[in-house]
């Protein structure tokens, strides 16, 4: 293998094992409740909510930093960028409320 196409191996390399460490966790929003109401993750995972309601839902943080709109039988997505516990809820049926632990 030529001494130029090195990096380039290394840099794709590296690039996939990153990816390949981050996972997709699944909430569900089904007969207004969030489940499940405790989840971990770490940084760099992405939470898929999944809105089996014939309502929408939001899965909005208190503290300001997502708020991520969930149409009638839609999914949304997040990718965590940050570490620390998150409370979230749905704005439009407040009672919605879970707990987020993003992890490093």
């Amino acid at each position: 293998m030529p001494r130029s196409t090195l990096p380039v191996v290394a840099a794709l390399t590296f690039a996939m094992s990153v990816s390949a460490h981050a996972a997709t966790i699944q909430i569900t929003m089904e007969n207004l409740v969030i489940a499940p109401a405790q989840a971990t993750a770490k940084v760099g995972d992405t939470i898929e909510w999944i809105n089996k309601d014939v309502l929408a839902h939001t899965a909005t943080a208190r503290n300001g930093e997502w708020d991520v709109m969930l149409p009638p039988k839609k999914n949304g997505t997040l990718v965590l960028k940050k570490a620390g516990t998150i409370e979230y809820y749905c704005r439009f049926h407040p009672n919605m409320k879970a707990t987020l632990t993003v992890e490093p």
